[in-house]
């Protein structure tokens, strides 16, 4: 066998020039990509750059309009040819649970989709409790799905995409929503299925840090690849280094080193910026020398990573012109506050449901103008505790102030002084996206002559633009959380409160 067939035959994906369109829309453009054999490569992107399409496509429940695709040896361009590799494939859309049914329970779920996929009685009792051991959902076999954490749920997926033991598995954005404890052990359990069954896998990320799960990733923009290889050769493209710094006037320092630097952002109280065709060895010099009456406290350099990569290839690429340069944002009638007065807090506060206890005893204050995080593990009461202190849930404990109010008995008064995003998004999914906007601009009394200028600053901070007549429903689920956002932020107001954003 030649040595060009030896690599055709390794190959389990093979694309060239892919291109998809929805109308006058397109959606991907002129892709090359290839999979090998027991690799597990990445499609790294925002939300509308193509990789639902091209998964899709790949997995067969899609048609496309440019170039020849290829998966297990077979040759895609009919609904017959597509049926001749679906038994060899499994293939977990984007969203939580979304391939899963809600009323059946986990064991319920595995056994229906094992049905669907013809696994015979012997083979699915020893891969369902091998699965569900690994998934440590043995426990909660009889557990309804629509009762699960995303974490469970997107485990449950899973167990439910591998049972009847596939080539290939396509993987849509399994870790999005799930938090980060669940995210790591999702990675785990899918590395270890994959080198034990030798399995193909092909998944879908928009987090950057993730990369170094993948041997070989593409990295994707606007339908298009922008880089694809290994993720340190990838980094390695963009010449420069990063450069990080704490200094005592921040906002000063960032009005001076802007005028020289086009990639740059405030961390917190670090400031962390993108050094174009500086080794990081030269690094801290070159940006000291920049700073002119700023006292620096802390300052150090080091080599580029491929979050930083991936702007700078935007940036400096083809793509560069699609980039907004600008991103300050106006406000019109409530400035940031300049005091350090106290927006929230928290006095022993605690929830109990029957006999399970959400939220035990805990206190935290949040200063005006401050960002401040509840971290934790699904479960772990980040919603419950927002929802006492915005009005939503009574606790059976404790007590704190939103904004002013008593959370005990001024919950109509907190919810005219906040804004609040909940997990689930609450949007009208029939409505577009600028009437999603209106709707919570009428809902929060925004004044009518103001209107149409809290929308323009909706769909400016929120990036909307290119979107504001479709309907929410229609979107990616990371622009629908914008639209989210942007909806609870329409009355400009003094706290927001935002649970399960990532």
């Amino acid at each position: 066998m030649g040595e060009a067939a030896l690599v055709e035959e390794q190959l389990v994906i093979n694309i060239s020039g892919f291109g998809k369109r929805y109308k006058q829309k397109v959606a991907v453009n002129a892709v090359d990509l290839t999979v090998k054999r027991g690799e597990i490569y990445g499609l790294i992107g925002p939300d509308g750059s193509g990789k639902s399409s091209l998964m899709k496509a790949i997995a067969g429940v899609l048609s496309f309009e440019d170039g020849t695709l290829e998966v297990l040896g077979v040759r895609i361009d009919s609904e017959a040819s597509a049926e001749k590799i679906k038994g060899r494939l499994g293939f977990m859309p984007q969203g939580l649970g979304l391939n899963l049914y809600g009323d059946l329970s986990i064991e319920e779920n595995i056994d229906f989709f094992a049905q669907l996929r013809q696994v015979s009685h012997e083979q699915l009792a020893e891969r369902k409790e091998k699965l569900l051991a690994m998934t440590r959902l043995d426990k909660f076999r009889e557990r309804p799905m629509k009762n699960l954490s995303g974490g469970m749920k997107q485990k449950l997926g899973l167990v439910c995409t591998l049972i009847h033991q596939p080539e290939l598995v396509i993987l849509d954005e399994p870790t999005t929503g799930v938090d980060p404890v669940s995210r790591r052990d999702f990675w785990a359990i899918l590395a270890e299925l994959l080198r034990e069954q030798g399995i193909t896998a092909l998944v879908s990320t928009a987090y950057m840090d993730e990369a170094a799960r993948f041997q070989r990733l593409s990295l994707m923009y606007n339908g298009q690849v922008l880089a694809a290889g290994e993720p340190d050769a990838i980094s390695q493209q963009v010449k420069g280094c990063l450069v990080e710094l704490t200094v005592g006037q921040q906002l000063e320092a960032l009005k001076q080193l802007k005028t020289h630097y086009a990639q740059i952002e405030a961390i917190a109280n670090r400031i962390r910026i993108f050094v174009d065709n500086t080794a990081s060895s030269e690094g801290v010099k070159v940006v000291t020398d920049l700073l002119t009456g700023v006292e620096i406290k802390t300052i150090r350099a080091f080599d580029v990573e491929l979050e930083d990569a991936f702007i700078a290839l935007l940036r400096l690429g083809p793509l560069a012109d699609q980039i907004v340069k600008d991103t300050s944002v106006p406000r019109f009638d409530k400035p940031l506050p300049d005091d350090k007065s106290i927006a929230i807090e928290a006095r022993q506060l605690t929830r109990d449901f029957d006999k399970f206890r959400s939220v035990d005893h805990i206190n935290f204050t949040v200063k005006q103008g401050e960002i401040f995080g509840l971290l934790g593990a699904n479960g772990a009461g980040k919603t419950t505790a927002i929802k006492m202190l915005t009005g939503i849930l009574p606790p059976s404990e404790g007590e704190g102030q939103v904004a002013g109010a008593d959370m005990r008995n001024a919950g109509q008064t907190i919810k005219e002084r906040i804004g609040y995003m909940s997990q689930a998004f609450s949007l009208y999914l029939d409505l577009t996206v600028m009437e999603n906007i209106r709707l919570y601009a009428s809902i929060y009394g925004v004044k009518r002559q103001i209107v149409k200028q809290r929308l323009d600053w909706v769909i400016q901070i929120a990036g909307l633009k290119e979107v504001t007549g479709q309907l929410a429903g229609s979107l990616p689920m990371g622009i629908r959380q914008r639209l989210a956002l942007g909806c609870a932020l329409v009355q400009q107001p003094g706290v927001r409160c935002e649970t399960g954003v990532e």
